[in-house]
């Protein structure tokens, strides 16, 4: 038996509470959680995931559901699609529809959660994959959007560097000056600014590029106190809005004998 003639010899009783099923016009799949038999005529109750909807349609507007149709991947789909739409309800957050990544449910709230109050203070602990530079790429587009930020400093460890400036580029629009201390003499001739860390609004530099120094071997106090005042003293003295610091975890257990405290 071929599947039209299969699809043609299902009465509409065939059609059981809990059942998957195609609905006509909407061309959408849903679920049967009612089936009402009103006078003789036989209608259901049917819930739609793509629209988070309940309607009730005559059984003429229902036909089965086929198997490539509902397949896991599908399901999981709407299931996620049915969450961020769930979440966007909620507040009215401009940073995921101004942004070209599409964040997923998690990241949603972490972002509501982030934003909800007046000064923002938060640490983003999820696992590993799932997300947590798009997590704070979105809170800072999220603050920007509000006119609450225009200068940002991100802080990550040396490897991370070029990746943040890449992803802020491309996921949220946002153009980052990578700075390395090291080369501010270059700078300075360029930029012929006191302070470099104010030369861009908005900066990506190593976690480990400045980190203040007490001495070093060879270093008079003025040379280690200029060291200091460019790497250190400047950069916190900058007037930044934000400051992400990126695995902030190897800031865990510093006193203050220990450089990156």
């Amino acid at each position: 038996m071929n599947r039209s003639s299969r699809s043609s010899s299902l009465s509409p009783h065939s059609f059981s509470e809990g059942g998957w099923v195609l609905v006509s016009p909407q061309n959408a799949i849903g679920k049967v959680i009612e089936k009402v038999c009103l006078w003789g005529n036989l209608s259901f109750r049917v819930w739609l995931p793509s629209t988070q909807s309940i309607i009730r349609v005559d059984a003429s507007a229902l036909s089965p559901a086929q198997s490539s149709v509902l397949s896991t991947h599908h399901l999981t789909y709407l299931a996620a699609a049915a969450r961020v739409a769930d979440a966007l309800t909620h507040d009215v957050l401009l940073a995921p529809i101004e942004s070209s990544v599409i964040p997923l449910p998690h990241q949603i709230r972490a972002l509501s959660r982030a934003v909800s109050s007046d000064r923002v203070r938060y640490l983003l602990a999820d696992e590993v994959g799932l997300g947590k530079t798009i997590e704070a790429g979105l809170i800072m587009r999220e603050l920007k959007l509000r006119g609450l930020v225009r200068r940002t400093l991100v802080i990550a460890p040396k490897g991370l560097v070029t990746q943040w400036v890449a992803e802020m580029r491309t996921h949220f629009g946002e153009e980052f000056r990578l700075l390395v201390p090291s080369d501010f003499s270059a700078y300075r001739r360029i930029a012929r600014e006191d302070n470099l860390w104010q030369s861009h609004p908005q900066v990506v530099c190593t976690m480990d590029s400045v980190k203040p120094l007490d001495s070093r071997r060879g270093w008079s106090r003025e040379q280690v106190a200029e060291y200091n005042r460019e790497r250190f003293e400047d950069l916190v003295s900058a007037g930044w809005d934000l400051v992400i610091v990126d695995e902030a975890h190897r800031l865990g257990g510093s006193t203050d004998q220990v450089a990156r405290y």
